[in-house]
């Protein structure tokens, strides 16, 4: 397993877990379990939220690896609105009981970033791509290959983080941003990569792969 870096529970939520915490010990003193069950569980539900597990990384070098654990909602070919191309789009959903935590489909260095605002439609409907809120990283691999990698705000999502930088070299699996709460994470391949997965499909980041780009 390669080296990794990050704490178990991602430093995103510790401040939610933190509160969560205070509140549930001090309705807990004050006014006993039965009033303090509430408040546990919002605890117990923060650190399901906010847990990022190390991950094994396939070793194939030519794998696209998902960005997020989640379901397969989309695997289509569209045009990529960010490159003005022709592409494989495959789309993860990830429900609020998911794991938050996106990880670098490829390896590659980040040619640019953008975000653009926009809506906060439920992420499971297609018009969630182009209309909400999202965050984009184009990558191109060492063999030349675009990959864009864009992460969308949900219904429920109010943040997006993302940490990538122009320039910045990334490796597959590397941790680059995290989505609060319940979102979507997008994947634009060049037409020639090869799916691995349908609509439907359970998935978890860095360990599924893809699709094998060619």
């Amino acid at each position: 397993m390669k080296h990794y870096p990050h704490p178990l529970i991602a430093r995103e939520g510790w401040p939610f877990i933190a509160v969560a915490l205070l509140v549930a010990i001090s309705v807990h003193a004050y006014a006993g379990f039965g009033w303090a069950l509430f408040p546990w569980l919002i605890l117990l539900f923060m650190v399901q939220f906010f847990r990022d597990p190390p991950r094994e990384i396939p070793q194939d070098p030519h794998a696209v690896l998902s960005p997020a654990d989640g379901r397969i909602v989309a695997v289509e070919k569209v045009r990529d609105p960010y490159l003005e191309r022709d592409a494989l789009k495959i789309s993860v959903f990830m429900n609020v009981f998911n794991a938050h935590s996106n990880r670098s489909p490829v390896d590659g260095t980040v040619e640019k970033t953008w975000y653009f605002p926009g809506r906060f439609f439920n992420a499971d409907l297609a018009k969630a791509s182009t209309e909400n809120e999202r965050a984009v990283v184009y990558l191109q691999t060492p063999g030349g290959q675009d990959v864009t990698c864009v992460q969308v705000a949900g219904l429920v999502a109010r943040r997006i983080l993302c940490y990538a930088r122009e320039g910045q070299r990334m490796t597959r699996g590397e941790r680059f941003g995290f989505i609060r709460f319940g979102s979507r994470v997008d994947v634009y391949l060049p037409l020639t990569a090869s799916p691995s997965v349908t609509v439907g499909d359970k998935v978890y980041a860095t360990e599924t792969v893809l699709a094998t780009l060619t």
